[in-house]
């Protein structure tokens, strides 16, 4: 099912939340590759000649190894152990690249995607022309190389979201606002939504936007996204609070951008939804980050 061409349903997304690239590997790769959670980074591995085995050492969720033997992009959207095996020597070709999402582990959109996915080169339309020019820019070196390269793999990621918008279930996307921007009517309310945060959002003009009577819209965003749209709008304005006290933003600027009567108001959902003021929060972030 597909939204509305005349929907916008990412910008309003990642112009919150940046997904930054940075090339790490471009050639053949032999032997063992180990790329470890505790790095930090996601990736996005495209595979362009030969065959892989990924293994995924101690991975619940995930298959512990996996087989392929055709151009194939794999995304890890959060940082997730991974290995690589492949013949000792004349190794299968791969363009590799770490990925950041501001945010971190608090990203709305890295959260919503599953650990893993893995779809031949083929199956997503739209990729052709920037992985061509991805790969004339990697096969040898020119003035802006790196930079250059960094920013074709975002127009990569985004065009591999965009295609998952499409396609959610055939990608095993959990219930999530992916699943909820695949649908045309629950779209247009998530987006306004994304777009104005700070707007007094009620349920009945979340069904106006939707173009669906009250009863219907709640029922249906429970079943396509898996909350209720109160709890999503909550969650929401909580990821861009996070975000933007991580940024610097004062707590009494962000309750008037976010639609709180006052800091206090938000400070209370913040400690509510996240277990601490969005002090403290802010120095264990912090803290964190440090190590």
């Amino acid at each position: 099912m597909k939204a509305s061409p005349s929907i916008d349903r990412l910008s309003g997304i990642l112009e919150r939340f940046r997904v930054q690239a940075q090339l790490h590997h471009s050639g053949a790769l032999c032997g063992l590759n180990h790329f470890d959670a505790c790095e930090g980074h996601g990736y996005l591995h495209v595979l362009r000649r030969g065959q892989l085995k990924v293994s995924h050492p101690g991975a619940r969720d995930l298959p512990k190894s996996m087989h392929f033997d055709e151009p194939t992009l794999l995304l890890y959207p959060r940082p997730f152990t991974h290995r690589f095996h492949n013949a000792p020597v004349e190794g299968s070709d791969f363009t590799c690249a770490r990925l950041h999402f501001d945010g971190g582990l608090y990203n709305p959109l890295a959260r919503a995607l599953p650990p893993l996915i893995a779809l031949p080169l083929a199956r997503v339309s739209g990729l052709d022309l920037a992985l061509e020019l991805l790969f004339a820019e990697t096969d040898r070196v020119r003035c802006g190389q790196r930079l250059l390269v960094d920013r074709i793999f975002e127009v990569v990621v985004i065009q591999l979201i965009r295609w998952l918008l499409d396609h959610p279930l055939e990608a095993g996307v959990r219930p999530g606002f992916i699943t909820g921007l695949s649908d045309p009517r629950l779209a247009r309310a998530l987006v306004a939504m994304h777009d104005a945060p700070g707007e007094p959002w009620s349920v009945e003009r979340m069904s106006e936007c939707a173009g669906m009577s009250r009863t219907a819209f709640s029922n249906t965003f429970r079943e396509v996204v898996g909350q209720t749209p109160a709890d999503y709008l909550n969650d929401w304005r909580m990821a861009l609070a996070q975000n933007r006290l991580r940024e610097g933003q004062p707590i009494k600027v962000l309750a008037e951008e976010l639609g709180y009567a006052n800091p206090s108001a938000l400070s209370r959902a913040f400690s509510a939804k996240v277990g601490m003021s969005p002090r403290d929060w802010l120095t264990k972030t912090s803290v964190g980050s440090d190590e």
